[in-house]
């Protein structure tokens, strides 16, 4: 295994898995299985975030405690990421949170940027993309270019599935980055899907599928 992949070998993970992929799952299921998964990433994603000592008085005494040191960014990309954003803020309530907004332009594969308000200076110490599928890794591969022309160094991709396919891709343009994902998957198939997968993360959050 690749040290820059992260694929969380956990019983909870296999077991939440299990309703994600699951068809018959409702969209309440769904994203509750969403939300449980993301806490699992970002536990494992964030071992290595810095930290910095702190003195306070509890009742009995003062003590030094530790908290995260600098400035840590939520980059989810809308609309399917949104759904991972809940759980990153319990875990890290003082996190910003900065949206990319792309779409797969179905007949090429390619991600199209429709959205971005990220400043133009005073970057975040570090990043954390949101975004269900790694498929092709077209759409994380855009973010990773705008984070580093924002002047992010530490940039971190946070995945419910991947594929080989995508972390290779990202890897061809973004040696360095580092990925945490509950799963990688088979394939991707000759639409760009991912095999097994679990459809389309955005319809089974939010209720649109087609029928």
């Amino acid at each position: 295994m690749d040290a820059r992949v992260e694929q969380l070998n956990h019983p909870l993970v296999r077991h939440h898995l299990k309703a994600l992929r699951d068809a018959g799952s409702p969209p309440a299921v769904f994203r509750e299985q969403v939300r449980r998964l993301s806490v699992l990433l970002a536990v494992e994603a964030s071992r290595d975030l810095p930290l910095v000592d702190q003195e306070v008085a509890t009742p009995m005494e003062p003590t030094t405690v530790q908290q995260l040191r600098g400035r840590l960014a939520l980059i989810p990309i809308l609309r399917a990421g949104l759904g991972m954003v809940p759980a990153m803020l319990d875990m890290l309530p003082e996190a910003e949170v900065w949206h990319l907004g792309m779409y797969r332009d179905e007949s090429t594969s390619l991600p199209v940027e429709y959205y971005c308000k990220l400043p133009e200076h005073d970057p975040a110490d570090v990043a954390w993309i949101l975004d269900p599928m790694l498929a092709t890794g077209g759409s994380i591969c855009m973010a990773m270019d705008i984070l580093k022309r924002w002047g992010v160094r530490d940039i971190r991709i946070l995945s419910l599935l991947g594929t080989p396919e995508g972390i290779a891709q990202v890897h061809r343009q973004h040696p360095e980055v580092r990925i945490w994902v509950a799963s990688i998957d088979r394939k991707l198939n000759a639409a760009n899907y991912i095999l097994p997968g679990l459809g389309d993360a955005g319809d089974r959050q939010f209720n649109t599928l087609i029928r």
